[in-house]
């Protein structure tokens, strides 16, 4: 069993509201939650309008799935949201 963790921070300079914000987070939450069948939730930044950071975890059997995962989703994010990713990180434990 291998966990696969990454963490995305994204600026979305078009925000001007927290409202605004938590539906674009609540949207892409559950995109990631639908198409990849992973854990993800906002993990910081939750009181700065323009700045979203999520966390995205899922357990796979073997590293090389973990890897390929990874993948997909950082491809998936790129595409999913006009928002600039400024940082990912990628851990396999």
């Amino acid at each position: 069993m291998t966990i696969a963790v990454m963490t995305f921070r994204l600026h979305a300079e078009w925000v001007h509201s927290l409202k605004e914000k938590r539906m674009i987070v609540k949207s892409l939450i559950a995109r990631l939650q639908n198409r990849f069948h992973v854990s993800a939730a906002e993990i910081d930044a939750q009181d700065v309008h323009q700045i979203v950071v999520l966390g995205v975890a899922a357990i796979v059997p073997h590293a090389a799935m973990a890897s390929s995962l990874m993948d997909e989703i950082s491809a998936f994010m790129g595409a999913a949201t006009d928002a600039e990713i400024l940082e990912e990180t990628r851990e396999i434990r």
